[in-house]
Order: structure tokens, then sequence, then C-alpha cells
């Protein structure tokens, strides 16, 4: 029994009668099913590549536009042409694992309370996260703002504040805040800027950067950041705990 054969042998084109025949053969592979599905996943990963590419693109691109359109609304805390806010919006950044505040959150509520001391603002809007019973993230900020010389009835607390959109989100809805100074470091401004923008909290910034601080890790944490952002924006997402209206300048419990 012969064998089949691996090729398949295809004559070159035929020369006319009476010439010399040259006894030269083309060969090709038979093509099978996996063949079909390689150049299928080659096609698909191609196209996977270039949305990867695009969708990076446009990334980079929303956040030049982010930068470029927040850079007039940010502030240093000693300058003079600072506007005054009646409310200053704290933005959590962690606990230490001694359960105080990380270095940059200590720098936020520092930075708050000179606002406060100076009178650029009335009252300061700790907001940060308190998911669970053992972390409590803005009772730490209240503690350390008491310890600045900043007054018991003047620091509100957002409980729900897990993240930037939430932050900024509940200052309008639940605090009814219409205008605000946020209080952060210089590479989260922009992304919390545009987001009180867009919820209609009109908001200038001030720069909380007082030490050195891991600079690359967190700016490049910002392009996923604003791009969740993005998608909140143009799905007008909701927070997931919002609950009664409070008054800031009700005593505070």
């Amino acid at each position: 029994m012969k064998a089949p054969r691996k090729y398949v042998a295809v004559r070159t084109n035929a020369m006319p009668s009476g010439e010399a025949r040259p006894h030269r053969w083309a060969y090709r592979r038979p093509v099978h099913s996996y063949g079909i599905v390689v150049v299928a996943l080659r096609k698909l990963s191609f196209f996977a590549l270039l949305l990867g590419a695009l969708g990076l693109l446009v990334g980079f691109a929303y956040k030049l536009y982010v930068d470029a359109g927040t850079a007039p609304m940010i502030y240093s805390v000693d300058d003079a042409g600072l506007p005054h806010n009646h409310v200053a919006l704290v933005f959590g950044a962690g606990l230490n694992s001694q359960g105080g505040p990380s270095a940059m959150l200590y720098d936020r509520v520092a930075a708050a309370a000179d606002l406060y001391k100076s009178g650029k603002v009335d009252k300061l809007l700790m907001s940060g996260d308190n998911g669970a019973v053992e972390y409590n993230e803005v009772e730490v900020m209240r503690t350390t703002a008491l310890n600045m010389g900043v007054s018991y009835n003047d620091i509100v607390l957002d409980y729900a504040g897990f993240n930037t959109w939430d932050s900024c989100y509940r200052a309008h809805e639940v605090f009814g805040l219409s205008e605000a100074t946020l209080v952060t470091q210089r590479f989260h401004l922009p992304r919390a800027l545009h987001a009180c923008r867009y919820l209609k909290v009109k908001a200038v910034g001030v720069a909380a950067d007082r030490q050195p601080y891991d600079t690359f890790r967190n700016e490049l944490r910002e392009f996923p950041a604003l791009a969740t952002n993005g998608l909140r924006i143009l799905f007008d997402d909701k927070p997931r705990f919002l609950g009664p209206k409070v008054d800031v300048d009700d005593p505070q419990q």
C-alpha cells in the first residue's frame, strides 16, 4: 500500500507544442483547516493590537486635554490669587501600617489646615474610605486636623468617599456644594477638577505636595483612573452610596 503523498504537484504553464518542455514542477502544501484558524487568529491579534494602540492614543490625548483645561485652576497654598471658598474638599489617601495618615494624606490635611487658618476656607469636608469598621480614614483625617488647630465644628466627614468620582459626586449631591477648593497632590488635581467641573461644582485646586512622592507610579496610575472617570462621565454613573442631604454648616457629631 502506497503512503499518501505529502505534497501536491502542479505543473507550470504549458509550453507551446513542438518546443522542449522543462521538467519543472511547482509544489505547494495542501490547505488544512488549522491553517485557516491560524490566519484568523493572526488577523484578530492584529486588530487587537490596533485597537490597543488606538486606545492608548485616545487616553493620552484625553489626559493632555484634561491637564491643559485644569492648569489655570491649580494654586499653591500661599498663592495670593487663590479665591476664597466656604468649603475645602480634602480627598483621602490611605493610612499607614500603624493606622495613622499616610504621607500624602498627612500633607493634604496639613495643606487644608493652612487654608483654614489663613481664612481661604471656612470648613473642611474630609472625604475618604470607611468601608470597614476597622478602617476609618476620615476619623484619622479629623483627628489630624484637630491636632493642627482646626475647630471640631468646622470639620465635616464624608464616610463614603471611596474614590475621586464618588467624593466629587457626593460633595454636590449630598453636601450641596456648588463651589469648593480641592486639596490633594498635584498629580491628582486635574482628574479631581475635571470630575467636579462635570458635576457642576465650580472648583479650584490646591497642590499639597510637601515632600517627594513616588511620582512615576502615581502619574502612570492616572491614565487608567482618568479613563475610568471618563466612562463614569459618559454613563453618568452614580455612587453606590448617596444617603440623606447634609448641611455642612450644621453642628457636627
